[in-house]
């Protein structure tokens, strides 16, 4: 075998290259946390068929058939339907969520059923401004009050309805608003002569992972409360005021007409209304900080690091206490570090992130510390070397945890380790300890 191949230079080269041999397995187990993901987000969806999806809710909007007769290309007249819709000018809502956690198979997904109650004014002002203005025919007789609801199947039960005092009940409707399915209250305009419109309703609705408000009213509020204490707000508007504590949040969103993209009446031609609608939605995500699959993907992230600090301690061994590591040892090393991760991915399904992880780095540790007494002849060097890992490990773990500042803690740490390299390694001669091997 050529000398040059037993230099220090070679061996670090050799090393390096092992190293980044490890990526491909990384990059599987990578592949395999963002598999598991999607299975967490199938469950979720079969969760959601039975129990009701991700909600969105519009306030009651009044929709009004209109008709239009219009010459055809051989002028004759032609009679055709459309549906006006007005917002209501003020309404203000609230939703109390009761949220648990259902479990399908291992995966766990946050549902809730929320009492949500509207009370709204559609002013009667805008109701004749629009009707003069439309050009058609209005059909005041037959007129909704809708309520959009992004999936129908949540819906538990309807508590109140009333319109000027009066009880009302929804009955169920193929017509859509905002993009949404909706359901109705008919309403004749013409017996209520004018009058501007008061409204109040309260529902149960049942979801999953996420509660959002359509902003339907020139002037509306929405407050939102539950036993949730890591709420993510959404949407195209942020709360005013919001309340977060370890057990619970309450927010409360006030939105005007100014802030949206679309009016206080239409016509359902407008095409453009519906995603303009869909994107001014607004509301709470019920959110999982450090999910098992967040936890796993960032410690994944520091795997190659990781294994590269390991097989530095490796090395300064081998040159300090003149021995001689095998590549393919480092190898077996690196595979036992890599395996880390799969162990780390599969119980963190089964006992949570905490657990796992404790168990699968104890395992790690005791066969890279026994492999590494037995390599480097000596039980003190397996020990302190499983020591050192073990440090690894808990600092990897406090990286998973600081969200915020974990590109800091990570920085410092680097630096940290970079600076001990420099300082135990200040005094050796790397001429001396190559020519030495050179001549071994």
């Amino acid at each position: 075998m050529p000398a040059w191949m037993h230099s220090i230079t070679a061996k670090v080269l050799g090393v390096g290259a092992l190293a980044l041999l490890m990526l491909i397995p990384l990059a599987s187990i990578q592949s395999m946390v963002g598999e598991r993901k999607d299975l967490n987000a199938q469950a979720a969806a079969n969760v959601a068929k039975g129990w009701g999806g991700r909600q969105v809710l519009g306030g009651l909007m009044l929709a009004i058939p209109a008709e239009q007769t219009v010459l055809d290309d051989n002028r004759r007249p032609v009679t055709t339907r459309s549906t006006e819709f007005v917002l209501a000018d003020r309404m203000a809502t609230s939703a109390t969520m009761n949220v648990e956690r259902r479990r399908y198979g291992m995966y766990e997904v946050p549902v809730y059923v929320a009492d949500v109650t509207f009370v709204g004014h559609v002013d009667a002002a805008d109701i004749s401004s629009f009707r003069q203005a439309s050009g058609r025919t209005w059909l005041g007789a037959k007129a909704e009050l809708q309520l959009p609801v992004a999936d129908l199947q949540g819906l538990r039960d309807v508590g109140d309805v009333r319109v000027n005092g009066k009880p009302y009940r929804f009955v169920s409707s193929t017509a859509h608003a905002g993009g949404l399915p909706v359901v109705s209250v008919p309403l004749d305009l013409e017996a209520l002569a004018g009058q501007s419109i008061d409204f109040t309703v309260r529902i149960k609705l049942a979801g999953t992972s996420s509660l959002q408000f359509l902003p339907t009213a020139r002037t509306g509020t929405v407050d939102i409360k539950a036993p949730w204490p890591d709420p993510s707000f959404v949407g195209a508007a942020l709360p005013v005021t919001r309340r977060v504590d370890d057990r619970s949040f309450q927010a409360q969103w006030r939105v005007l007409d100014l802030n949206r993209d679309y009016g206080q009446h239409w016509n359902d031609s407008d095409t453009h209304v519906d995603a303009r609608m869909n994107a001014s939605a607004f509301g709470v995500e019920l959110f999982q900080p450090g999910s098992v699959y967040q936890q796993n993907d960032r410690a994944g992230k520091y795997a190659l690091l990781f294994i590269a600090m390991t097989f530095v301690v490796f090395f300064l061994y081998e040159v300090l206490q003149r021995l001689r590591v095998h590549p393919v040892q480092y190898l077996l090393v690196g595979a036992a570090m890599v395996v880390f991760y799969i162990l780390l991915l599969a119980l963190s399904e089964q006992f949570g992130f905490a657990l796992a992880y404790l168990m699968a780095a104890l395992t790690v540790v005791g066969i890279i510390a026994g492999y590494a007494s037995a390599v480097l002849r000596a039980r003190r060097a397996g020990w302190t070397l499983g020591a050192v890992l073990a440090l690894l490990y808990a600092v990897l773990y406090g990286l998973i945890g600081a969200e915020q500042y974990a590109l800091l803690i990570g920085a410092v740490v680097l630096l940290a380790v970079v600076a001990l390299l420099m300082y135990l390694t200040r005094h050796i001669d790397w001429y001396t300890q190559a020519s030495r091997q050179l001549t071994e």
